[in-house]
């Protein structure tokens, strides 16, 4: 009777390997973090991210002769143009009280917005080589694109409401103006939600930036930015679903704020408020989600 031979008709079988290390504690590299530890460790980054929100703000025109004056200039000749061709060649202001104020609000506000969720939704296209390099929570490069953009316009701020002020008629400051600050915070809320979706949308589908420019536009037009929502009284149903639209009423709040003596009424800063909230918390979500597949090449 010969011998019994080894089975290897099902391969070589694996070595068990007595150690004492713990291997229970150890994560593979890149892998996405539970999303508790992910918001920690955005936390931990905050220098990096207030960093690079500052640097870029000091060097965004420094090609340009006039350098950061651009960031109050580039709005003051969007609203000029604006008058222009809708206050004076359309009449688009009539019946509006205190017109040129009116729209001063309506484009330094929407074009706070404009530029956040742009810059927001090309981050992680323009940042490949870092994403590549580095180890970090992708998410704080969103955070620093909006950080720099409220950083940048803390002047354009000043300027609108200087130009409030001395332009006839001119406004009267009073303590409603104040409100201005949680309206800028449930923006920027908005605004750091909806790019973080972008985001994780352009990094799959490039040419959904392309697409971000027109869609902006027309979100434009429903905000009511040159003219008054009172322009569709007589369409129920559309003024209904614009005043549901979550840059309007920034903008309404806004004005009623600063231009009318009204603090708002509720139903605005709700609307506003559960738009500014879902947006971050499904933001924050959907682009953590994604974290692994940033820097891909498909």
């Amino acid at each position: 009777m010969s011998p019994k031979r080894p089975d290897t008709a099902q391969g070589p079988q694996p070595t068990l390997v007595n150690t004492s290390v713990n291997l229970r504690g150890l994560r593979r590299v890149g892998a996405r973090p539970a999303f508790l530890d992910y918001l920690v460790s955005l936390w931990d980054y905050r220098h990096f991210i207030y960093y690079d929100a500052r640097s870029r703000v000091q060097t965004g025109n420094e090609q340009d002769r006039l350098g950061r004056a651009w960031l109050v200039l580039g709005p003051l000749l969007n609203g000029l143009m604006f008058y222009l061709i809708m206050g004076v060649l359309l009449s688009s202001g009539r019946g509006i009280e205190n017109f040129v104020a009116f729209l001063i609000i309506g484009v330094f506000l929407f074009q706070m917005s404009v530029r956040s969720i742009t810059a927001s939704s090309r981050i992680i296209s323009t940042n490949k080589n870092v994403i590549h390099a580095f180890q970090f929570p992708r998410a704080s490069l969103v955070l620093a694109v909006n950080l720099r953009e409220l950083l940048s316009n803390i002047p354009v701020l000043i300027t609108m409401l200087i130009l409030i002020i001395i332009l006839p008629p001119a406004e009267e400051i009073s303590w409603r103006w104040l409100m201005l600050i949680p309206i800028i915070g449930l923006q920027l809320m908005f605004n750091l939600g909806i790019g973080l979706i972008l985001a994780r949308v352009v990094s799959v589908f490039n040419d959904a930036s392309q697409l971000i420019s027109y869609a902006m536009r027309l979100w434009m037009y429903a905000s009511c930015m040159f003219f008054s929502i009172d322009r569709f009284s007589n369409l129920p149903v559309v003024k209904a679903i614009m005043e549901y639209n979550p840059l309007y009423n920034v903008l309404h709040l806004a004005r009623e704020c600063l231009l009318y003596g009204h603090a708002g009424d509720w139903r605005a800063w709700a609307i506003l408020g559960l738009w500014s909230a879902s947006a971050l918390v499904i933001g924050m979500i959907f682009f953590w989600k994604g974290e692994e597949t940033y820097g891909r090449e498909l």
